[in-house]
């Protein structure tokens, strides 16, 4: 992974789609040359109808692992409520393999209740939630170190959130990849930014050492192009995620920000 280098991914939402629908997104977004490949890890529908179609997150990136061959893929992000850490690095390490070494673990603490509510997990506090994160890090990186085989390449833990208090120190512990999620202007970040070098500073460790990364929801793909792709870039973010819903999962856009990728790596 070239932290320097400009990465364009895409978040295949999986909901109000099937799977025929889903899967053609993501061959076609390894054609057309994104770099990363994502989807989330809910139960229901995030918006749009509540009880439309959708599916779960592992089993996709499984799927998607073995019909594409070289973009790298992973949750945006990967609940850690739902799965003991030590299956999770489990999961991860299988499907590291099935993709042949492309897997990026997205990881975060957890938000949305229904899921908790229907699947019988505990909902807690945002603070239990993100303790339980701090404590399932280390187990997780623990695990692949003893799992036979391992992974095929040292994995890359991906934290998503910009909570100033608990989640950046996190970041600046354990991270390869720091995601700001979806913000609606870069000015939003500029505290959280600052926040995070804070942490990095405590942690000795260089905040160039973890590639930034910011998601651009639906509906604001060609505005934040026009608008806030370059700012974005000044402010240190390298890799950009396009959201895209269902059911049609329209890909063009994602041809001209890969266009802005090019040229500007030019």
């Amino acid at each position: 992974m070239t932290r320097n280098r400009i990465r364009i991914g895409v978040q295949i939402h999986p909901q109000h789609g099937d799977i025929a629908a889903m899967r053609r997104a993501a061959l076609c977004a390894e054609e057309l040359g994104a770099d990363l490949l994502y989807t989330w890890d809910h139960f229901f529908p995030l918006y749009g109808p509540a009880d439309g179609a959708h599916f779960e997150c592992w089993s996709l990136l499984s799927a998607w692992a073995e019909a594409t061959s070289r973009i790298e893929l992973g949750p945006l992000v990967s609940c850690n409520s739902y799965r003991n850490p030590n299956l999770l690095a489990d999961i991860a390490r299988t499907v590291d393999h099935i993709s042949g070494g492309r897997l990026v673990l997205g990881i975060g603490a957890g938000w949305f209740e229904r899921d908790y509510a229907e699947y019988g997990y505990e909902y807690g506090t945002p603070a239990s939630r993100l303790d339980a994160l701090a404590d399932n890090l280390p187990v997780i990186v623990d695990r692949w170190k003893r799992l036979s085989p391992r992974p095929l390449r040292p994995i890359p833990v991906l934290i998503g959130g910009t909570g100033r208090q608990r989640t950046l120190p996190l970041v600046a512990r354990y991270a390869d990849v720091w995601h700001a999620m979806f913000p609606a202007n870069p000015d939003e970040l500029t505290p959280v930014i600052a926040a995070l070098r804070e942490w990095c500073w405590r942690q000795g460790r260089d905040p160039a050492s973890i590639e930034w990364a910011v998601g651009i929801e639906p509906d604001a793909v060609a505005h934040d192009l026009a608008h806030f792709a370059d700012e974005y870039l000044a402010m240190g973010f390298r890799q950009f995620t396009l959201g895209l819903n269902g059911p049609s999962y329209d890909l063009a856009p994602l041809r001209d920000w890969l266009a802005w990728r090019d040229a500007t790596a030019g």
